[in-house]
């Protein structure tokens, strides 16, 4: 489990599982998500929340996993552009971390 920052203030955390991060990673929700300019505002929140409504709303297969991301952290009330930062700055480094492992676990020992 991960919690990630809310606010600039730091009062409001929101925690975070693998799960939700799974999820994110299986639909691909960050890519193509950010404008050139890079930076993370509330259009950007509102895009994300555009795109998870309309794969829920045109699947014909089980999307409970998004349904929970979705109530869980994207239309958590306190949910703004500084959360989602906080979010996909967690998503890439958990990312990184997963492939590594990936690498580790697929690479074979050193034969003596």
């Amino acid at each position: 489990m991960y919690k990630i920052q809310l606010n600039p203030t730091g009062t409001h955390f929101l925690d975070i599982t693998d799960d939700h991060l799974n999820t994110i990673r299986k639909y691909a929700l960050f890519r193509d998500l950010i404008d050139s300019n890079g930076y993370v505002d509330e259009s950007v929140l509102n895009k994300l929340k555009l795109n998870v409504r309309s794969i829920i709303g045109s699947s014909t297969e089980d999307v409970r996993d998004l349904l929970h991301l979705a109530a869980d952290v994207i239309y958590n009330d306190r949910m703004k552009a500084f959360g989602l930062r906080q979010l996909i700055i967690l998503f890439v480094q958990w990312s990184s971390e997963a492939k590594n492992k990936e690498a580790e676990e697929t690479t074979p020992a050193p034969e003596n």
